[in-house]
């Protein structure tokens, strides 16, 4: 699947995946979960750990909401669109065409 570039503006239809040289893990050092990639390492919180564990290449935008929906009283589908974009700008997240 061919990825979107930092600027392409993402469709509706796009599918999130975490980019293929990027790891999602648990730093005990920091007591938090961390986004490594040979350039950074990207501390995150509660709620971006939960974005990017439903960014597995099948879920749009609006599947990613609903995910979190499930499990949060209020999700702001704007605020998750623009974490998005700023992922897939920095390169941790990769944006299939769907």
């Amino acid at each position: 699947m061919p990825s979107t570039t930092p600027t392409q503006p993402i469709s509706g239809t796009d599918r999130f995946r975490i980019a293929a040289h990027v790891r999602l893990t648990y730093d005990p050092a920091r007591e938090r979960h961390v986004l490594l990639s040979p350039e950074a390492v990207a501390v995150l919180n509660g709620t971006g750990v939960a974005v990017l564990r439903l960014c597995d290449g099948t879920r749009t935008v609006a599947e990613i909401v609903a995910g979190l929906r499930s499990r949060y009283d209020q999700v702001d589908d704007a605020e998750v669109q623009r974490f998005l974009d700023h992922l897939v700008a920095r390169r941790y997240v990769e944006a299939a065409r769907g």
